[in-house]
């Protein structure tokens, strides 16, 4: 009840803002609000040098969990445009979002997608797994619909965000290309990808691993005794050598799982952090959604040969 009325004041307030507030930015570039880092940084490459972009949630955020502040209240309510991945990632935030989008353009990447194309969770709740952006296919899709609602949105820059979405589309490749050949120096039967929660079903559908998260597909979600003893056996059973903490996500029970083992008389080790629902910091190679995919794959194929 209370997450229901938390809801109800935050749109009120931001009604009410959008009502009698103007944008107070000292520069005259349209002004594009993002939610999640991997939104903000394709977002970005796609508007170039005319619009200003902010991400709502920074590096290492877990979008799950996000609650929105009131300085996002106030950037939202200033927006020309909102994009956000869709497909209830944002959690507490879809309801805003999708009441927003009635008085200016909100995108969800997701919009993109044909259902039949993404994991149904529960399907007849309208249920569906959002970490599409570990499928390059599917991400790129997304992005083209990103594309295709900017360009109306801003018809006199439309040339530079079509030439911006081909170089983002040939980069997407090159990296996928880079990636599978990584890959494929790996062993099948080595495949098995063990992280902090549900999060790699479409990054283990693209690139042929086997995926086991000890929480669901949202860290909303609480792992208990029998999921960690499942996955010390599973561990143990496929003699899996390495698994895989995450940047948002709390590392305790992945650990449990390692002591599991340890107690059995299998060691597992952590193969290395994987930048999950948000990305690394900026500047580095884990900072940008196309070199994040990099990372995790090299960082995932090192630990596991």
């Amino acid at each position: 009840m209370r997450q229901i009325q938390h809801l109800a004041l935050l749109f009120a307030f931001v009604i009410a803002l959008g009502a009698c507030n103007s944008p107070t930015t000292s520069t005259d570039k349209p002004q594009v609000v993002a939610t999640t880092s991997i939104v903000a940084d394709v977002t970005r490459y796609l508007c170039g040098s005319f619009a200003d972009v902010t991400s709502l949630m920074g590096p290492g955020v877990d979008p799950h969990l996000y609650k929105a502040s009131h300085s996002d209240i106030g950037l939202l309510s200033n927006a020309d445009v909102i994009v956000y991945n869709g497909l209830h990632l944002e959690g507490k935030m879809s309801d805003v979002l999708h009441k927003l989008s009635s008085q200016k353009t909100v995108i969800a990447l997701s919009d993109g997608l044909d259902k039949t194309e993404i994991r149904a969770i529960n399907a007849d709740a309208d249920v569906y797994d959002p970490h599409f952006w570990f499928d390059v296919d599917l991400w790129s899709k997304g992005v083209q619909h990103l594309s295709s609602v900017l360009i109306e949105r801003f018809p006199a820059h439309a040339a530079e965000i079509r030439v911006n979405t081909r170089r983002f589309q040939h980069e997407a490749d090159s990296i996928q290309s880079q990636c599978k050949a990584l890959v494929s120096a790996l062993p099948r039967d080595k495949r098995i990808l063990i992280t902090s929660h549900d999060a790699f079903y479409y990054f283990g559908s693209s690139f042929e691993f086997t995926v086991k998260g000890l929480q669901g597909i949202s860290t909303l979600s609480e792992s208990g005794l029998k999921d960690v003893t499942d996955m010390v056996n599973y561990i143990i059973d496929n003699e899996v050598k390495a698994v895989f903490v995450e940047n948002s996500v709390p590392q305790k029970a992945l650990r449990s799982v390692i002591d599991g083992c340890s107690a059995k008389g299998h060691e597992v080790v952590i193969g290395g952090e994987l930048f999950s629902d948000a990305l690394g910091a900026d500047r580095t190679p884990e900072g940008s959604y196309l070199g994040m995919i990099h990372y995790n794959v090299e960082t995932i194929v090192n630990a596991l040969k």
